[in-house]
C-alpha cells in the first residue's frame, strides 16, 4: 500500500467515526434518561393544563 492509500483509509475511518458521533449525539439530545422525547413532554404538559 502506498502512503496515499494509507491516508485515504485513515480519512475514511475518521469520517465514519465523526459521522456516527454526530448522529448519536443528536439522537441522545432528543430523549431524556427515561427514554421520553423532550419535545413531546412540553406538549403533554401544555395539554394537561
Amino acid at each position: 500500500m502506498s502512503i496515499g492509500e494509507i491516508f485515504y483509509v485513515i480519512a475514511v475511518i475518521l469520517f465514519s467515526y465523526m459521522t456516527f458521533a454526530i448522529i448519536r449525539g443528536n439522537f441522545q439530545r432528543k430523549f431524556d434518561e427515561n427514554g421520553h422525547r423532550h419535545d413531546l413532554k412540553e406538549k403533554k404538559i401544555k395539554e394537561d393544563k
